[in-house]
């Protein structure tokens, strides 16, 4: 089952916003939050305890978020996008779709983290970052586990692996992207055609595939990697895998939604978000990301960056809403058209 994109237009069309009165509190704050929806809930509940500013949380994936922002920007109705991949929210930057903002806090973050600020002129900014792989369940596959991006293209791994489709899943972009500056475009495309055969489901969630491996649903899933061990620490046989001839990676970002409702409320909650004690809270809700902060404690399951061959990501490219239109449309139209 193929996820099929939709334009902004058709989104609102379609009814795709959050409902909420027309004009909200001044003591509330909208918020549009990309990461598992454990770890939007407790970040939505500190932030309302130690505030006492009322969070209306709704979690979507990164790409959702992007295309509801955009649907909604005539009237936009939330104040923040916490979390999700960095690219989508640069294409936002680019697009007006967020509002500039620099945070006392930037002097904490780490060089990756300012980076991404630097490159939207302050329309958004890096609280996490992970690499990205797969993982495999070890009681499916007992013999000759993958190791590399080429090993997912065996043909006894036909519809035993599962991804996300781009169009709504920053995950997935950032493969699409990746395999792209890994091997070339046209040889990137050549390889997801071929993957195409051996994926049994395009998932709407990033995450998901890695989910159903650890239920036996299917043999492997390609996620970012922090993912795949948040399974394995919760006891399911998951594997995850950093591929040997290399990998992009993520700058998970937060952003303040141009013209939203509660503009004041939103920097609070952004300065607040980039918090050492802020940023722990995702270890303590089994997400194992690094955190943006350099006095934030990294979870000591979280895979080092250090540790996983990465590519030079070109996130201004990849992130700019030319690029990233142009190979989501190549995606469909080549991808996304074959038979399931």
């Amino acid at each position: 089952m193929t996820v099929k994109h939709l334009s902004a237009a058709a989104l609102a069309a379609v009814g795709f916003t959050v409902a909420m009165p027309a004009t909200a509190e001044a003591d509330e704050l909208v918020l549009y939050c990309s990461v598992q929806e454990e770890w939007c809930r407790a970040m939505s509940e500190a932030f309302q305890r130690e505030t006492g500013i009322n969070v209306l949380m709704t979690r979507r994936s990164s790409g959702e978020t992007y295309a509801q922002i955009a649907a909604e920007a005539a009237q936009p109705r939330g104040d923040v996008w916490w979390g999700g991949t960095g690219d989508p929210h640069l294409q936002a930057a680019q697009e007006g779709l967020t509002a500039e903002y620099v945070s006392p806090m930037l002097g904490e973050l780490q060089d990756w983290a300012v980076r991404q600020a630097e490159t939207s002129g302050n329309r958004t900014v890096g609280i996490y970052a992970g690499g990205l792989g797969f993982g495999y369940n070890s009681e499916l596959v007992t013999e000759n586990p993958p190791a590399c991006w080429a090993d997912l293209l065996d043909p006894r791994f036909e519809d035993d692996v599962q991804v996300a489709n781009p169009n709504s899943s920053g995950t997935s972009y950032t493969m699409l992207a990746t395999m792209v500056q890994l091997m070339g475009e046209d040889e990137a495309f050549a390889y997801l055609a071929q993957l195409h055969n051996n994926i049994s489901q395009y998932t709407q969630s990033g995450s998901a595939p890695i989910r159903a491996a650890a239920t036996g649903e299917t043999a492997i899933g390609i996620v970012f990697m922090h993912d795949a061990v948040a399974q394995t620490v919760q006891g399911a046989p998951i594997v995850a895998v950093a591929p040997c001839e290399g990998t992009g990676y993520e700058v998970g970002s937060m952003s303040i939604i141009a013209g939203g409702p509660n503009p004041e409320a939103a920097q609070t909650f952004y300065d607040w978000a980039l918090t050492p004690a802020a940023q722990e809270i995702g270890a303590a809700n089994n997400s194992f990301q690094i955190p943006s902060n350099v006095n934030a404690a990294t979870p000591e399951a979280a895979p080092r960056l250090e540790d996983v061959n990465l590519i030079d990501y070109n996130f201004a490219l990849y992130g700019s809403s030319e690029e990233r239109t142009r190979l989501l449309q190549r995606w469909d139209a080549e991808i996304g058209s074959l038979a399931q």
